[in-house]
C-alpha cells in the first residue's frame, strides 16, 4: 500500500498562518481523524494532499502509483448520467488497461499467425490476469452493494442524477470513491448526509478496507469505531494523539485544564503589567519602567484556547408538571400525494420518556416531529397533548425558528421575558457568543452559530416536552457533548431526531424506527437496536437463494435470539425504571422525614405544648405524616426486591 508522507506544509491567507509547517505520515492500512475548530484548515489540508490547491511551501510524498480519493463535505452535483453509470466512473482507473488490451487484441487479430508475438502475448495474459484478480469484473455486483449499503433502492439505479437532492448527491459521491478502492481515502464529513443504518454500513465497509483513511468528522461514535489516531489542527499547528477520539478527548481535556490555569496566571500578570503602566505613563521618574513593562507585553505570546475545545455552559430549567400520558398518537395516516408516509401509527410517550425517532431519510421523522410540535396538521388521526403539556420546538431548518433579519441579540430579546433581559448577555456569553458577535445578523451565522442561538431560545421559555430535530446536526463533538448532558439532567419529556449514534446510545430509553414496512417501537437501549440493523443488513446481503435456502433450525434459533434479546432488554428497561422510581421515593422520604422532625421541634415549643389546640394539630399532622412515611417505606422496600431479582435474572 506504500506511506504517505506531507511535509512542511503553509498556507497563510492576509496576515493569518491557516497552516504553520504541518507535517505528518499515513503508513499502511492507517486509521486517522483530523480534528480542529471551524475554519482552522482541515478541509484545506485535505485539499492541499490531493493537490486540489497548492500550499505556499511544502511538498507531499507518496508511494509509486498510490491512488488518493478525496471526499468534499459539501456541493457536488452529478449531472448527465444514471446514478448507476455515474458511480461506475470510479472503474475509470481501469481505462487505460482495457485500452491497452483493445490495441493488442486489434493487432493480433491482423496478423500472421506465424510471426513471432509472444512479447504482445505475455503483455495481453498480464493485462488480463491484473483484470481478473481486480473487482473489475465484478463491478456490477460492486456497485450494487455500495449504493444499497448507502440506502439507495435498485429502483434508483437508473434514475438520472440530477433527480437527486444535495444530501443524496453527496451520498453518490462517497459511493464513487468507495468503487475506487484508492490506497488512501480523504473522507470529509463522509456522515453528514446518512442515515443511521447507512452510518452503520460504512463503518463496517471501513472495518475491511484494505487502504488507509482520514476522516474528519463530527460524529464521535463513528471516530471511535473507525480510527486510532488524532491530528488536531490548531492555530495553524497540528499534533498527533495515539487512540481513538474519546482517548483525544481525555488527553487533551487534562492539557485543556492545565491551559486554563495558565491562561488565568497570564491574564492576571498582564492585568497588572497594564495597570502599572496606565499608572505612571505620564511620570517622568518611571518613564524608563514604563517602556520597559511595554516592551514585555508586545513580545508576550497569549496564551489561546482552541476553539472547537470551548465549553459550553447551560442547563434547561426545570419542567413545569404534566401528567402521566404527555402525547397520544392515534391512527395517525399521513401522505404526500401518492406517497404514503404513516399508516395508523399509534403511540403513547409518556412523562421521562426519552424517544428517539429513526429511520431511513424520507421515511417522515422530521414530519411526525412537526405534527406533534403542532406546525404540521395536515393529516388523519389523533394527536392528544397531555394535560399542563408545554413544547419547546428546535427545527432542523432554522429559518422556521429565526428571524434572519434581527441581530442576535435582537433575537433573544424579542421573545425573553423582561425579567430575562439583564442576563440575555451573560447567557449569549455562555453560547459562545461574545460582545463582538451578538450585534452579526441571524442571516450570516454558520449552521453551528444557528444551532446553539435555536437551543438557547428554548432555553428562555420552561417546556416539560422538547422536540429536537437533528439537534446536533452543525454541532461540533464538544458542543455535542454539553447538549447530552444538560438532556441527561433534564426531568422533562424528550422526542427527538437524531443520526449521531453516540447521542442516541447516551439520550434515549425508546426507539421508534420508521421503515417502508410498519413503524416499529423498541423498547430499551440502543444496542439491541443496532443488533437488529446489522441483523437485517446481514440478511439482505444474501442471494435470494441463500435466503430461501436458510435452515428452519436457524430461523427458530435466530426467532429464540431476537426474545432473549427482547426479553433481556425489557427487563433492562424495567430495571432502569425501578431505580429512577426508588431514588425518586428516597427522595420523598427524606423530604417526610424532615417535616416530622419539624413538627416534633414544633410540639416542644412552649406556645404549643401549652394551647390544646396547637398541640392536637400537631399530633394529627405527625400522624399522617408518619403513615404516608410507613406507606412510602414499604413501596420502597417492594422496589428493592424487584430490584434485586431482576438483576440476579440479569447477573446469571
Amino acid at each position: 500500500m506504500g506511506t504517505l508522507q506531507v511535509q512542511n506544509i503553509s498556507l497563510a491567507y492576509g496576515d493569518r498562518d491557516l497552516l504553520d509547517n504541518v507535517s505528518f505520515t499515513l503508513s499502511d492500512k492507517a486509521r486517522a481523524a483530523l480534528a480542529g475548530g471551524n475554519g482552522s484548515g482541515k478541509s484545506t489540508l485535505l485539499r492541499i494532499i490531493t493537490g486540489e490547491i497548492h500550499g505556499d511551501s511544502g511538498s507531499i510524498a507518496s508511494s509509486k502509483g498510490m491512488r488518493i480519493s478525496y471526499l468534499p463535505q459539501s456541493d457536488i452535483v452529478h449531472t448527465g448520467n444514471s446514478v448507476f453509470i455515474e458511480v461506475e466512473k470510479g472503474y475509470s482507473r481501469f481505462y487505460p488497461l482495457l485500452q491497452r488490451k483493445m490495441e493488442i487484441e486489434s493487432h493480433l487479430s491482423h496478423v500472421n499467425q506465424d510471426d513471432n508475438h509472444t512479447s504482445l502475448l505475455e503483455e495481453l495474459h498480464e493485462i488480463q490476469e491484473q483484470l481478473m484478480h481486480s473487482s473489475y469484473y465484478r463491478r456490477e455486483a460492486t456497485i450494487e452493494q455500495i449504493l444499497k449499503g448507502l440506502g439507495f433502492l435498485r429502483s434508483d439505479f437508473h434514475r438520472a442524477c440530477e433527480q437527486f437532492s444535495g444530501g443524496w448527491q453527496m451520498r453518490i459521491a462517497l459511493a464513487k470513491v468507495l468503487v475506487e478502492d484508492p490506497d488512501v481515502m480523504l473522507l470529509d464529513e463522509p456522515t453528514n448526509y446518512l442515515d443511521i443504518e447507512a452510518r452503520i454500513w460504512l463503518r463496517n465497509y471501513l472495518g475491511q478496507y484494505r487502504g488507509s483513511v482520514m476522516i474528519v468528522s463530527h460524529d464521535q461514535d463513528f471516530l471511535d469505531d473507525t480510527v486510532n489516531e488524532v491530528y488536531e489542527l490548531f492555530n495553524g499547528n497540528l499534533t498527533r494523539y495515539s487512540g481513538n477520539y474519546t482517548s483525544y478527548q481525555m488527553l487533551r481535556t487534562m492539557e485543556l485544564e492545565q491551559l486554563a490555569k495558565a491562561f488565568k496566571n497570564q491574564q492576571k500578570e498582564l492585568e497588572k503589567t497594564e495597570q502599572f503602566i496606565e499608572r505612571f505613563r505620564y511620570k517622568a521618574t518611571k518613564a524608563k519602567q514604563v517602556q520597559s513593562r511595554e516592551k514585555q507585553l508586545e513580545k508576550v505570546e497569549i496564551i489561546q484556547i482552541p476553539q472547537h475545545l470551548k465549553k459550553l455552559s447551560f442547563r434547561f430549567p426545570d419542567p413545569p408538571h404534566s401528567g402521566k400520558d404527555v402525547i397520544s398518537l392515534e391512527e395517525l395516516h399521513k401522505n404526500y400525494g401518492d406517497l404514503e408516509i404513516f399508516a395508523s401509527l399509534s403511540l403513547i410517550i409518556n412523562n421521562g420518556d426519552r424517544l428517539a425517532v429513526t429511520g431511513r431519510n424520507g421515511a417522515g421523522k422530521s414530519t411526525l416531529l412537526r405534527m406533534i410540535a403542532k406546525v404540521d396538521d395536515l393529516y388523519e388521526g389523533v394527536i392528544r397533548l397531555g394535560s399542563g403539556v408545554k413544547i419547546g420546538y428546535f427545527a432542523q431548518d432554522t429559518e422556521h425558528t429565526l428571524n434572519p433579519d434581527n441581530t442576535i441579540l435582537q433575537e433573544v430579546e424579542s421573545i425573553a421575558a423582561t425579567s430575562d433581559i439583564p442576563r440575555l448577555r451573560s447567557l449569549l456569553g455562555s453560547f459562545l457568543f461574545s460582545d463582538d458577535d451578538i450585534d452579526k445578523k441571524v442571516a450570516v451565522l454558520s449552521g453551528g452559530e444557528r444551532s446553539r442561538l435555536a437551543l438557547l431560545k428554548i432555553l428562555l421559555h420552561p417546556a416539560n416536552l422538547l422536540i429536537l430535530d437533528e439537534p446536533t446536526n452543525h454541532l461540533d463533538i464538544n458542543a455535542k457533548n454539553v447538549l447530552l448532558e444538560a438532556l441527561r439532567q433534564y426531568k422533562g419529556t424528550v422526542v427527538f431526531v437524531s443520526h449521531d449514534t453516540h447521542f442516541i446510545k447516551n439520550i434515549a430509553n425508546r426507539i421508534l424506527y420508521l421503515s417502508e414496512n410498519e413503524p416499529e417501537l423498541f423498547e430499551g437501549d440502543y444496542e439491541y437496536f443496532s443488533w437488529k440493523l446489522e441483523q437485517k443488513e446481514a440478511f439482505e446481503q444474501l442471494s435470494d437463494k441463500e435466503r430461501t435456502t436458510i435452515s428452519q433450525e436457524k430461523i427458530e434459533a435466530k426467532e429464540e435470539s431476537v426474545v432473549s434479546w427482547k426479553e433481556t432488554n425489557r427487563m433492562k428497561n424495567r430495571l432502569r425504571n425501578l431505580h429512577k422510581e426508588s431514588d425518586d421515593l428516597l427522595e420523598k422520604i427524606g423530604t417526610i422525614t424532615g417535616s416530622i422532625q419539624s413538627v416534633i421541634e414544633d410540639m416542644a415549643l412552649e406556645e404549643n405544648y401549652s394551647d390544646s389546640e396547637s398541640i392536637t394539630s400537631l399530633i394529627t399532622k405527625k400522624g399522617q405524616l408518619e403513615t404516608k412515611h410507613t406507606s412510602l417505606e414499604s413501596h420502597w422496600f417492594s422496589l428493592q426486591d424487584e430490584i434485586e431479582e431482576l438483576e440476579n435474572k440479569l447477573g446469571s
